[in-house]
């Protein structure tokens, strides 16, 4: 893989970043519990953030890891994904966040998987890993909103 190969790839992954922004700053604005608004327009914001660090990448000339590999606690996969509606649960809305990222997490991983150039794939395996991370981090609101009594 090329850099200009690699920086197709990071384009792409910025784009999923801002399709994401989007979904979420528009669900902030569709609910109508405060703390849900909130919720969403913060994960919106950190969507924006996620942009922000995959332009900083695709400006540099490497191509190298970037992101840590994080546990998968693999709670989103035991729940179903809720549908986005005005009346909406805080639980079910981090469920919904949590099910977005586990499946922006399983695209990067079946494009590596895909993958034959060792490169390539190292640089899906990379967004997915970026994308378990964000996940983890749903999965750890959904479990403290779902089931406060573990707290």
């Amino acid at each position: 893989m090329d850099l200009q190969e690699y920086k197709q790839i990071v384009e792409s992954a910025i784009g999923e970043e801002v399709a994401a922004s989007i979904f979420y700053q528009e669900a902030s604005e569709k609910v109508e519990d405060p703390y849900l608004k909130k919720m969403f327009a913060q994960l919106a914001e950190d969507e924006r953030g996620h942009k922000r660090i995959l332009e900083k990448i695709l400006t540099s000339e490497r191509i190298q890891q970037y992101f840590k590999e994080s546990v998968d606690f693999k709670v989103s996969e035991t729940v179903d994904k809720p549908e986005l509606s005005t009346q909406m649960k805080p639980a079910d809305a981090v469920a919904l966040a949590m099910k977005n990222e586990e499946e922006a997490m399983q695209m990067y991983q079946q494009m590596a998987d895909a993958c034959d150039d060792p490169e390539m794939k190292r640089a899906f395996e990379d967004l997915a890993t970026m994308e378990r991370g964000h996940k983890r981090k749903m999965e750890a609101a959904f479990v403290d909103i779902g089931y406060p009594e573990v707290w």
